[in-house]
């Protein structure tokens, strides 16, 4: 399926969106998983706003799609998706983090409406997507399931577990997508626990493969088309090489940027950085 100019210019938008909403976040903390959620935008951006299935006013519809968080460190990306779709409102941001607040700083199921799980034991999300995407098959209900990881969990047994268990149930309604941002709490990624060739061992343990640069959103659209395309049983995974920070210069250029504090100008200069590059719309009918 091919994406219009205009579709993609749009969902630049969403995921420019993305980023500033994540960042306002950030700003009432003073800290946190910005650089993820800078990378992590585009990908978010096509998962909520092009391929899933979703009722923004019923979040708990049978027939959805699941987003599972396993990074639950994350949640600051997904809260801002969440906003962005409407889940969530946006008067709700400057609670962040907060006491008594739906917006924990770690994504937690019992808290926020929309998300599918409390994530953060880094290894726990793709087990748990097994699970409900072998159920939803069971079911004959005809949604799929998103595991949303970061790379560090590649480090955990239990995602290669998972892998096979979603080999041998033949689960064609699953699609894990991993953030390759390269770093972690302990150093760069692939030194803690090095993990090429990476597309060869997920084919080895059974799934189809997809990797591709994850802010180019016009490879990210077509690799989640390409997933939900797919006719036979087997499970799908999309490697998404990323840059943490994307879309803030002088983030991107951070040595580390697993978990920053950022000065309280710079939350501002951030912003402004953001607001500068910010995509154009191409109207509708205009000349491609």
């Amino acid at each position: 399926m091919t994406t219009s100019n205009t579709a993609l210019a749009s969902l630049a938008q969403r995921a420019y969106r993305i980023r500033r909403y994540a960042l306002r976040m950030g700003e009432v903390q003073g800290q946190g998983y910005i650089g993820q959620a800078l990378g992590w935008a585009d990908v978010l951006a096509v998962a909520y706003c092009h391929a899933m299935k979703l009722r923004p006013d019923e979040p708990e519809w049978e027939r959805r799609d699941r987003f599972l968080l396993s990074h639950g460190h994350y949640a600051i990306a997904a809260y801002a998706a969440l906003i962005e779709v409407g889940i969530i409102p946006e008067s709700e941001l400057e609670t962040y983090g907060s006491d008594d607040s739906r917006l924990p700083m770690s994504g937690m199921a019992t808290y926020t409406p929309g998300m599918e799980i409390s994530g953060g034991s880094l290894g726990h999300g793709l087990p748990i997507a097994v699970g409900m995407a072998l159920a939803l098959l069971q079911k004959k209900n005809p949604a799929f399931v998103y595991n949303s990881m970061s790379d560090g969990e590649l480090d955990e047994g239990s995602t290669w577990e998972a892998a096979m268990g979603a080999a041998h149930h033949g689960l064609g309604n699953l699609i894990c997508l991993v953030d390759i941002n390269n770093q972690q709490a302990d150093g760069p990624s692939g030194k803690v626990m090095g993990f090429e060739p990476l597309a060869d061992k997920w084919a080895a343990f059974g799934w189809h493969v997809q990797r591709m640069n994850g802010n180019d959103l016009t490879a990210v659209v077509e690799a989640f088309d390409a997933a939900r395309a797919l006719s036979d049983a087997k499970p799908r995974v999309i490697l998404f090489d990323t840059l943490m920070g994307k879309g803030v210069p002088f983030l991107e250029q951070r040595e580390k940027n697993h978990f920053i504090r950022v000065d309280p100008p710079e939350w501002q200069e951030a912003i402004a950085h953001l607001d500068q590059s910010q995509p154009y719309v191409q109207p509708e009918g205009a000349p491609a």
